[in-house]
């Protein structure tokens, strides 16, 4: 399971359209949303929202940051031509939030609603089950009042109909309704495959429940299972991160095929480079990495999976030893090539090996001059046919490699590669 961050704007648009579906229409949202980014096209906005002009409005930046108010990126009460004038004050600005700077590239707009009463709720799902929180005290300040956030755990296999939240709004304003929201939140969680909600704080007007703040997070494996439901969502990336042009070709690569393509760059100069079938093997790969403390060493973070064709993993494994082999280790450390994975269950091993070997057909020298070490550790279908070839190649090569298969514990090899640094 992947925890992808997604904007409030999407996470608001889902919770409108879906909170009265999964509360036979005890539940209704505020459907007045907009997403504004550079190169939108204002008259179409404003012929698809006419609310715009009709009601005050609040901006503020959609980047998956919180504290907005505290940083003093939260405008308020503000018409459509003034909301249009700040955005183009705005837009590519740079701001900083915490130790982290970025630019300010998108911006939610929703109508603004005065209210009184602010009520705080979130949703995370655990290993054991899911946790509801819960507190009549919403706003920025719901840390230094945690005491009063009440808690309901729900074990896996409980269904959602037998959910009683009487504990949470025992005694409360709007008992009734807020019960009935917080059954049909859990309901699009589940059924949406998130694995956080946080919304601080809500209120209801006009018989309207109204998220004003919102922060969510969506398992993107549960794509297969929920994807109707998201429509065209995105995850972008965390505040102050950009691209670098290697991560965008990977980026373009992953949006044009079925399989999954990703890479991160953490440390160009860095000593560890895995390229690893499969996402949570990924994760345990630099997990171990770090465990064995070098995790300043590990270069990249990623994966290829999903049965990617020969052409598309040649094309990812050439990205990466490009990048390995630019320039020598700033302290000469070897530099090793961890080529890992579990076992693989569809994905044919020896067919995304036969990239790998042609990638290392045109870096073979820049390896060898660079001294890399590398170590392969791989199982699944056509495993051996694969293991076979990728060192038939190194062999012929002058490649210094090392060939494991799945007698051999997955994360073994790091702490053999290590050895050596």
């Amino acid at each position: 399971m992947a925890q992808l961050g997604i904007r409030e704007y999407n996470a608001k648009k889902m919770l409108a359209k879906y909170l009265p579906e999964f509360s036979n229409q005890k539940v209704n949202g505020d459907q007045r949303v907009i997403l504004l980014y550079e190169g939108v096209d204002f008259g179409l906005i404003e012929s698809e929202n006419p609310w715009l002009k009709e009601t005050k409005l609040v901006m503020k930046p959609d980047q998956l940051f919180g504290k907005r108010g505290k940083h003093g990126l939260v405008w308020l009460n503000l018409t459509w031509d003034e909301v249009k004038n700040l955005f183009k004050e705005k837009i590519n600005s740079e701001a900083t939030v915490g130790k982290i700077k970025g630019k300010l590239t998108h911006f939610i707009v929703e109508a603004f609603t005065p209210h009184e009463l602010e009520y705080y709720v979130s949703i995370t799902t655990e290993r054991d089950g899911d946790v509801i929180n819960f507190s009549i005290n919403g706003g920025i300040e719901i840390e230094a009042v945690w005491n009063s956030v009440k808690t309901v755990k729900i074990p896996i296999l409980q269904s959602r109909e037998e959910l009683n939240l009487d504990q949470l709004v025992d005694e409360i304003p709007q008992a009734e309704e807020v019960k009935n929201f917080i059954k049909a939140l859990y309901k699009v969680f589940v059924e949406l495959n998130f694995t956080f909600l946080e919304i601080n704080p809500f209120t209801f007007v006009d018989g309207k429940v109204l998220p004003l703040d919102c922060v969510a997070k969506l398992d993107n494996t549960g794509l297969f299972e929920s994807g109707r439901y998201w429509g065209d969502v995105d995850f972008p990336k965390s505040f102050g991160l950009q691209s670098s042009k290697e991560e965008e070709y990977i980026e373009s690569l992953d949006a044009k095929t079925g399989a999954s393509l990703k890479l991160t760059i953490l440390n160009p100069d860095g000593a560890i480079w895995p390229m690893v079938a499969g996402g949570g093997a990924s994760v345990i790969y630099a997990d171990t990495v770090a465990d064995l403390g070098f995790g300043k060493e590990l270069a990249c973070y990623g994966e290829y999976s999903g049965g990617p064709s020969t052409e598309e993993t040649k094309a990812y494994a050439e990205t990466i030893l490009d990048l390995m082999t630019r320039r020598p280790h700033p302290e000469n450390k070897q530099k090793v090539l961890l080529i890992g994975g579990g076992i693989a269950n569809f994905t044919d091993v020896a067919k995304t090996f036969k990239g790998i070997v042609l990638a290392f057909e045109e870096y073979a020298e820049k390896l060898k001059k660079q001294h890399v070490k590398i170590y392969v550790r791989r199982g699944g279908p056509n495993y051996k046919e694969g293991l076979k070839q990728i060192k038939s190649s190194a062999d012929r090569l002058g490649l210094d490699m090392e060939v494991y298969g799945p007698e051999t514990h997955m994360t073994k090899i790091v702490a053999m590669a290590l050895q050596s640094n």
